[in-house]
């Protein structure tokens, strides 16, 4: 037996490679005849996702991890944070975009083996775009524009989502932030223009820098990180590029390495229920190439800031308002059918400790929209719960969660990717309300045309919580154009969202 190690240093891994070729490589335009659903759709996705970190500003809980490191600190060529006066360095300012964007779990969702919110790469995406920008005004040279912003975008999504489709990370224990970490790597590398060997060089870093748990999302220990984690994820992909840029060296077989790789040391229970009886169990499983699927098929959160599977619970449950608010003390049981991701991820009972912790709850979310026709951002607020919990946590013990094989198997299926929810109520005279049941939510690809209306007018309500309607206006205007959006100078299209 050798007591001595190989030190022949490898290729890159063919996962890392295949990342950073997609990334340099591939032409969305490409894609004919989905590439101008997918740009479309970037947009729209892009209008959200500001729309959401605009609401976030009303909470102080998330305002408090914003701002410079230290309070004196001026930046040229800040990066600029939407809503705020703040022009930070790109990496505080990545996890400032990224903080809001997620804080209040409103934008939007990709559902698969693994979860996650692709749009969380819009804090690393718009701040470097942003910086990059007015670096290259004050040397004379072109800034960027927005369809490189959503190009960028695109890429994240594909990344984080194809990766996503059959690679559940959180089986092993990992939070699914660490897409976001890899995928903001990758599309961040391409807006610095690095070649092929420093943008591996970069995702190598992503891969071997550690990776969050999801203790912060389970009972009982669920709190607030949850709602700041892709914002650190996104800009550690920021600070990580910057390494890189700086000349560090990459780590090839950061995936493959025997017992100190990825692979070995974070993935190697993946699948624990197959007994893992091959090797490549262990590795990344790709179920398509990459293109513009993901941001093609992407989730929009429309109608609800709730956990998206909640969200056709929250539909039913709105449908079933006016048929029980009269007899609230006569309901007997209440019964939820779901698929076994909504009982594995958000199914809970006893104590609520903080909003964090209310939002991941199907039974919280249920009762709030049964007794008011409606969920907003404010009723997982402490406020709310002291002044209602009288109330809802008595329906939340009422309920019963059960799981239909079928909706478990159509959350699953490629061609369907439902997220479907039921909700029946029983009364103790023995009567009861119709099984209301929902397989698409509103944000769904298949609801796209009823969507997209209430995607701009979420937008628009979200614009004026921070601006005067003329603005709002001139923003309106801007997004609605998609050729005048991307031909937008990034630094140009920033200055628009800058406040006093």
């Amino acid at each position: 037996m050798s007591t001595v190690e190989s030190n022949v240093r490898p290729e890159y891994d063919d996962e890392i490679q295949k990342i950073a070729d997609y990334v340099l490589d591939y032409s969305i335009d490409n894609d004919s005849p989905n590439s101008a659903d997918a740009w479309h759709t970037a947009r729209h996705c892009l209008m959200d996702t500001l729309g959401c970190g605009l609401l976030a500003l009303r909470f102080p809980e998330c305002t408090k991890h914003l701002g410079p490191n230290s309070p004196d600190q001026i930046t040229p060529n800040g990066a600029r944070v939407p809503g705020t006066a703040y022009r930070l360095d790109p990496i505080k300012a990545a996890f400032d975009i990224g903080c809001m964007v997620r804080w209040l779990d409103y934008n939007d969702t990709w559902l698969a083996a693994e979860w996650g919110h692709p749009s969380d790469n819009v804090g690393g995406i718009l701040a470097v775009a942003d910086y990059i920008s007015q670096c290259n005004i004050s040397r004379g040279h072109v800034p960027l524009t927005m369809r490189h912003v959503l190009e960028a975008m695109i890429m994240a999504h594909e990344i984080q989502g194809v990766l996503a489709l059959e690679n559940s990370f959180n089986r092993v224990g990992l939070d699914h932030v660490f897409l976001v970490k890899l995928a903001s790597t990758a599309v961040v590398a391409k807006l610095y223009n690095l070649p092929r060997e420093r943008m591996m060089a970069a995702i190598s870093q992503s891969l071997v820098d550690g990776q969050a748990l999801r203790t912060y999302r389970h009972a009982p220990n669920a709190g607030s990180r949850k709602s700041w984690a892709a914002g650190d994820a996104t800009s550690r992909a920021v600070r990580l590029v910057d390494i890189t840029l700086r000349g560090e060296m990459g780590i090839p077989g950061a995936l493959t390495a025997p017992q100190w790789g990825f692979y070995d040391v974070l993935f190697s229970h993946t699948n624990k229920d197959l007994a893992l009886k091959h090797e490549s169990e262990r590795q990344f499983r790709f179920q398509r190439e990459f293109g513009s699927y993901v941001m093609e098929n992407i989730l929009f959160k429309l109608s609800f800031p709730a956990e998206f599977h909640a969200q056709t619970a929250c539909e039913a449950a709105v449908i079933l308002h006016p048929r029980i608010e009269d007899r609230i003390d006569d309901i007997d049981k209440i019964v939820l059918t779901t698929h076994e991701s909504a009982i594995r991820i958000i199914s809970k009972e006893g104590e609520l400790s903080n909003p964090a912790d209310r939002d991941h709850c199907l039974q919280y979310m249920v009762a709030v929209a049964l007794l008011t026709g409606d969920l907003m951002a404010e009723d997982y607020e402490d406020d709310y719960h002291e002044q209602h919990h009288l109330l809802i946590d008595p329906l939340r013990r009422k309920m019963e969660v059960v799981e239909d094989p079928s909706y478990s198997t159509d959350y699953h299926d490629p061609s369907k990717r439902s997220i479907a929810n039921a909700i029946q109520v029983f009364f103790n005279d023995g009567s009861s309300t119709d099984k209301v049941a929902i397989e698409y939510p509103i944000g769904h690809k298949r609801r796209r045309a009823a969507g997209i209306p209430i995607l701009e007018a979420k937008f628009r309500a979200n614009l004026a919580t921070r601006f005067v309607e003329t603005r709002c206006d001139e923003i309106i205007a801007l997004c609605n154009d998609q050729s005048r959006l991307e031909q937008k100078p990034v630094n140009e299209f920033m200055d628009l969202f800058v406040t006093n």
